[in-house]
């Protein structure tokens, strides 16, 4: 008997934003898989940016914010941390499927 077929969470949603899976998981080396562990990298060194940003604008945690920083620059980075902390949460679902690379 074969072994079950693995399945990938990639790093995007389909058209209606579902997930999207990929089927055979197990060899990395083909063009999709790929493909994916670099969009991986790609959303977690955006994520990593994000975070400085949030240094840079917020300072130390229980600091005022710098009141130089407009409220529209919060906000936008609040919306853009969202969407990195959603990346990197179906990354490391994805991972914790398929083991660390």
């Amino acid at each position: 008997m074969s072994a079950p077929e693995r399945l990938r969470l990639l790093p995007w949603a389909g058209a209606d934003g579902q997930p999207c899976y990929l089927a055979g998981a197990a060899d990395r080396s083909g063009y999709v898989a790929r493909l994916a562990d670099e969009m991986e990298a790609v959303q977690l060194r955006v994520g990593m940016r994000l975070t400085e940003r949030a240094e840079e604008l917020l300072g130390e945690p229980g600091s005022a914010v710098r009141p130089e920083v407009r409220p529209g620059e919060v906000r936008a980075l609040a919306y853009a941390l969202r969407e990195a902390l959603r990346d990197a949460l179906r990354i490391a679902e994805s991972r914790g499927g398929r083991g660390a690379p």
